[in-house]
């Protein structure tokens, strides 16, 4: 696609505390000048770009550093976010200056691809999702902080519990923080049915904590306390940003895998589907697409790209393997099943999670519910014989779909003339 040329440009090099910014126009003429990263230089910034007829600004997308730019810009001037892994220049002599003059020049000769910016709704609750995921995060390292705590001290209740954090797990951690008897834990169990595993949390629990680890094991449940309630109150607000967009949160969450939080993700990570003509283009904004080498007049692929947004890729990775861990027949877990005995398990969880990327897409643009299509008995029953059971053939067949490799041995004397 053609990018536009302009007659002025201004390139600006970030910092976190001052820009240095360059005007080029076409006859070579450059204007260069340094500005604080404050609100008030930023609008004289803006008054001496417009002052000398600038149409448009090119930025790169350094951090959050750009964000204040944008926002003193928006309305004013064409301001483009570049990213900076596409503008770089060529090795050698690196200033500030020189920096800024290519980015211009860049910038002037139409050479820069925009990065996408989302609108001020959008922007909010993708900051609210990200946030959500940093806390989630944090619990999961303090959680971990008390199993080594646990382990260190020859209590292992987590090889009994499936969730030492849960309603049994807190009662028996709280009940170790204050010194009671082990047979009265057990008595005391609030759930009827793990009472049954009495003697084997008995048997977990053979070391004592000492003065410190209950200081810091107490620290640790209250710093998970805080931090739950936190992401409460973030899904909370997520809920009342997120409403606009009901429909489209539907849609995704009729996929097979993907719950409220996941849905909620990918819709703000993704923003506005309409910008990707296809879903490939989608997959490869989001770093879900195999990099590819080209020399020789041959193509090499190799993993995927990971450019884009980490996050979408996370939550699909996660998705993929709750499909993969479903009960049942369906076309995706079917489609996962079938890589793992030639690629390996994570390279089937990242295929799926393009897969489903795909799908989002389509149903996005379409605005279509997701149906999976009803598995055909009849063609089932075509594979059996009439005892019921499948035949070596139809067997063989499924096998090899699935992945697997089959080989004919041959028995001579009862031994295998050719064995694995």
């Amino acid at each position: 696609m053609d990018r536009r040329r302009y007659n002025v440009c201004c390139g600006a090099d970030i910092h976190k505390k001052f820009l240095i910014a360059t005007i080029l126009l076409q006859d070579g003429t450059k204007l260069t000048k340094r500005f604080s990263i404050d609100l008030k230089s930023l609008f004289e910034f803006r008054d001496w770009v417009t002052a000398n007829g600038c149409e448009a600004v090119a930025v790169e997308s350094t951090g959050s550093y750009w964000v204040p730019i944008y926002r003193v810009l928006e309305g004013y001037v064409e301001l483009i976010v570049a990213n900076a892994y596409r503008i770089k220049n060529v090795p050698g002599r690196k200033t500030d200056t020189i920096d800024s003059e290519w980015i211009a020049e860049l910038c002037l000769n139409g050479q820069i691809k925009p990065s996408r910016i989302f609108p001020k709704d959008a922007r909010d609750l993708r900051s609210l999702m990200r946030a959500r995921e940093r806390c989630v995060d944090d619990k999961t390292r303090v959680k971990n902080r008390i199993h080594h705590i646990l382990d260190s001290n020859c209590i292992g209740i987590s090889s009994v519990l499936s969730n030492i954090f849960g309603k049994v797990g807190r009662y028996v951690i709280n009940c170790l923080l204050e010194g009671i008897d082990i047979d009265e834990i057990i008595e005391g169990i609030p759930v009827t049915r793990m009472k049954k595993k009495g003697d084997q949390i008995r048997e977990s629990i053979t070391g004592q904590l000492s003065e410190t680890d209950l200081i810091l094991i107490r620290g640790y449940l209250d710093q998970i306390d805080a931090i739950q309630k936190n992401i409460e109150d973030l899904e909370s607000e997520i809920r009342k940003r997120i409403a606009p967009l009901r429909k489209n949160l539907a849609i995704v969450m009729s996929v097979p895998g993907i719950g409220f939080i996941s849905a909620a993700v990918i819709l703000a990570e993704i923003g506005d589907c309409n910008d990707f003509d296809k879903a490939e283009q989608l997959a490869a904004w989001c770093g879900l697409v195999p990099s590819v080498y080209n020399s020789a007049d041959k193509n090499y692929t190799g993993s995927i790209t990971k450019q884009g947004s980490r996050h979408i890729r996370r939550i699909l990775v996660e998705v993929a393997h709750v499909i993969a861990r479903t009960t049942g027949k369906s076309k995706l877990k079917s489609f996962f099943l079938r890589i793992p005995a030639k690629k390996g398990t994570n390279i089937a969880a990242v295929a799926l999670a393009r897969k489903v990327l795909c799908i989002v897409h389509h149903l996005l643009i379409m605005q279509e519910m997701y149906e999976e299509e009803e598995h055909d008995k009849d063609d089932e029953n075509e594979s059996l014989d009439n005892s019921g059971k499948m035949c070596l053939d139809d067997m063989i067949r499924y096998v090899v779909n699935a992945g697997y490799e089959v080989r004919k041995r041959n028995r001579v004397g009862g031994v295998d003339s050719n064995p694995p």
